[in-house]
């Protein structure tokens, strides 16, 4: 037997029991169902959506902005997302002559408008970067939505809408993001193209 396997098992099972303490979970499952309905809204009022997050939740951030972008399950037309971090020569150009806690809040003055949403992503909820991103949408009449772990972190005050996983172990989180994501991917396509 592979010494690797009980160490697997542990973390499959872990994994599992998060999702199903999240499927349990009626405050989460209620503002999963809010946010596929502001997402729609938005798209229906010829609004975009726009994401952010470091590290493991950039990559959840342009993962989903894609989903939308290009297609989940349907063939369909393009929605507008974009996560803020892919322009590398914006992303370090902002970092260097401003702050690495500036570049969200910069793309969002420059790209959001009144009716956008913003999706920010953090484990903690309390990623500088993110935080002020929030700010600048919150300034500029977007909605936020935010996905978060713990006990949400400054996030929790700031966001119209939290996604909270209820856990306090990064990866989980991360887990519990991309399955909160790709449901809110499908019903706001099943939502616009499908009915």
């Amino acid at each position: 037997m592979n010494s690797n396997n009980e160490a697997i098992k542990r973390r499959l099972m872990e994994s599992s029991e998060i999702k199903a303490l999240m499927s349990k979970d009626s405050e989460l499952v209620s503002a999963i169902g809010e946010a596929v309905d502001c997402i729609v809204s938005t798209y229906q009022n010829g609004g975009k959506v726009l994401f952010c997050g470091n590290g493991g939740s950039a990559a959840d951030a342009q993962h989903l902005a894609a989903e939308l972008s290009g297609k989940f399950y349907l063939d369909r037309a393009p929605l507008d997302a974009e996560a803020l971090h892919v322009n590398t020569s914006y992303l370090t150009a902002v970092a260097n002559d401003y702050s690495f806690e500036d570049v969200f809040s910069r793309a969002v003055e420059g790209k959001g408008k009144e009716g956008d949403v913003l999706v920010v992503i953090s484990t903690s909820g309390n990623s500088k970067n993110v935080i002020k991103a929030i700010i600048s949408a919150k300034n500029k009449g977007m909605k936020v939505i935010g996905m978060s772990g713990g006990n949400g972190g400054r996030m929790s005050s700031m966001c119209d809408i939290l996604l909270r996983v209820p856990s306090s172990d990064t990866p989980r989180i991360q887990e519990g993001h991309i399955t909160i994501g790709h449901i809110i991917c499908e019903l706001v396509e099943e939502k616009l193209f499908a009915e």
